[in-house]
């Protein structure tokens, strides 16, 4: 009887073992992009990079306005940090003085969407429509191909992270929200920012929050004086050879 259970335990393990490897090179065959809980796959964006270098990234969400975009870009420039822009074709087809300027001064601009709408409740068909639509208006303008996506509201489902992959974009979350849009202090923006950042972080602003500009140079200037470095997302993140964890933090494969 022993020596059945043992048989039975020494086969179970040589299964369980050979369905890591399985989920493992699935994993690494799709882009890593899928996250395996209890035998179930869900696709998730970039939240964070696994890094010790301290490099962050700092991005703004461009769909209203562009009242405070000039002092934004002034702090940037004043500290030598390049940014990530997300826009929303309907902004960048009103502001393309402002792509353009964008663009010039060194920084990456991704789409935000044509329609800035819950993107999960789209079909594949028109999530591809939208995105192809609103990264068509940037290169338009830039002429650069546009290589990063975050979802409007920060909303996604599978097919959203899918479809995206499937068109070459790295779709973009964040692990750290400054919350400016709810027009908080630039004290309480320079707080919340500075006292969540870590290594590999994705800073989420807007470019038109009430008092972004004013906590920007700020948390450029503390985050400086503790060692971090500022690069866009483009060069944050891996481009392939790479998993992504339940917690949304993109790791290097060997």
């Amino acid at each position: 009887m022993t020596a059945v259970i043992s048989l039975k335990n020494l086969v179970f393990s040589a299964a369980s073992a050979a369905l890591v490897v399985l989920l493992s090179v699935a994993v690494r065959a799709d882009g890593a992009y899928n996250v395996y809980f209890g035998g179930t796959s869900r696709s998730l964006p970039i939240y964070s990079v696994a890094r010790e270098d301290k490099a962050v990234s700092i991005t703004f969400d461009c769909a209203w306005g562009t009242d405070h975009t000039d002092d934004i870009l002034q702090a940037l420039a004043q500290y030598s940090v390049r940014a990530t822009f997300f826009t929303v074709e309907f902004w960048t087809e009103k502001y393309p003085e402002y792509i353009s300027k964008i663009s010039q001064a060194g920084h990456e601009i991704g789409t935000h969407s044509k329609t800035h709408s819950h993107m999960s409740k789209q079909g594949a068909e028109e999530i591809r429509a939208e995105l192809e639509s609103s990264s068509a208006a940037i290169s338009g303008v830039t002429g650069k191909a546009v290589e990063l996506f975050r979802a409007p509201f920060g909303d996604y489902d599978d097919e959203l992270i899918n479809t995206a992959r499937g068109m070459g974009l790295y779709t973009i979350q964040w692990d750290v929200d400054s919350l400016d849009w709810k027009d908080l202090s630039a004290a309480e923006i320079v707080s919340r920012v500075t006292s969540r950042v870590q290594s590999g972080s994705i800073i989420l602003m807007h470019n038109n929050g009430l008092h972004t500009a004013e906590a920007v140079p700020v948390i450029l200037d503390t985050l400086i004086a503790r060692g971090y470095t500022f690069v866009p997302v483009g060069e944050l993140i891996y481009r392939d050879n790479f998993t992504i964890d339940a917690n949304g933090r993109q790791q290097s494969c060997p």
